[in-house]
């Protein structure tokens, strides 16, 4: 087996200071003691050999109060392990000129892959204006928009995560923008999965719910006609790589569904080499 996980972030040791909202969630997972660990670039590939991941989509995480962590600080993953990491920009969402002006520094100079914002952090739906010059850019610059859908686990309002009506008109007013949609859209699973059905350029990724707990309807789409339309994610630090690759292998999988999920499905929407 091999993967490339659509959805995660370093383990910097300062999660708990400066992003208090997800210490629940964390401890809930039985990785509150990642909560204040720091975890090397070299320990961090360790822990991807060890589970069988081929590549780890590291992002930026920005919020109203400021950077948790950089593009610059992401950047230097990506280069201290090329073949191993992926760098996944943010931005600023409150400064419009100024974040497209990041995103484009993060993608050019910095060699990043995709756009992820998640809403909840800002209290804006993805149909908010301050997002729209960020989705030209990224069809610009031919790079996914990730983003959160469904409830969120850390103890913040949940509306922002509704796939409809929010990500539907997103899809619909920017049919040219890949947009990948992660932590599968819980308790509206169902919505989610008729906007990846509906729109050409929606995706769904996996991350922060262990294999074993993935939704029934969402394995049924997986393994028939959505195969080309789910990623396999983590959220790492949140859960354990190895944990999430072995309860892969029990979902059953055939090989071929398991190489879309894993890694032929990430590979071409992310246009990685």
């Amino acid at each position: 087996m091999k993967a490339i996980d659509a959805w995660a972030q370093p383990a910097n040791g300062c999660l708990r200071e400066k992003m208090p909202e997800v210490a629940c969630l964390f401890e809930k997972s039985g990785s509150g003691h990642l909560l204040d660990q720091a975890m090397s670039p070299f320990e961090t590939v360790a822990h991807m050999d060890e589970a069988g991941v081929e590549k780890l989509m590291l992002a930026a995480w920005c919020r109203p109060e400021g950077w948790v962590t950089s593009n610059d600080q992401i950047a230097n993953y990506t280069r201290a392990y090329p073949d191993r990491f992926i760098g996944v920009a943010t931005v600023d969402l409150s400064k419009p000129v100024a974040a497209v002006r990041e995103l484009e520094r993060a993608v050019l100079e910095l060699g990043c892959k995709a756009l992820r914002i998640v809403p909840w952090l800002w209290k804006l739906a993805p149909n908010h204006r301050l997002y729209y010059p960020l989705y030209v850019k990224c069809i610009e610059l031919d790079i996914p928009f990730c983003t959160q859908v469904g409830h969120t686990g850390p103890l913040m309002p949940s509306e922002t995560g509704r796939p409809v009506p929010y990500l539907d008109e997103v899809a619909l007013d920017f049919p040219e923008l890949r947009i990948v949609a992660g932590h599968i859209g819980h308790p509206w699973t169902d919505e989610m999965i008729g906007l990846a059905w509906k729109h050409d350029n929606v995706f769904i990724d996996t991350s922060a719910y262990l294999p074993r707990y993935y939704p029934a309807q969402l394995l049924q789409f997986l393994q028939s006609y959505g195969s080309q339309k789910v990623l396999f994610g983590s959220n790492f630090p949140q859960l354990s790589l190895s944990r999430c690759m072995k309860q892969v292998q029990e979902l059953g999988l055939s090989p071929e569904v398991e190489a879309q999920f894993l890694y032929e499905n990430a590979r071409r929407i992310f246009k990685l080499p």
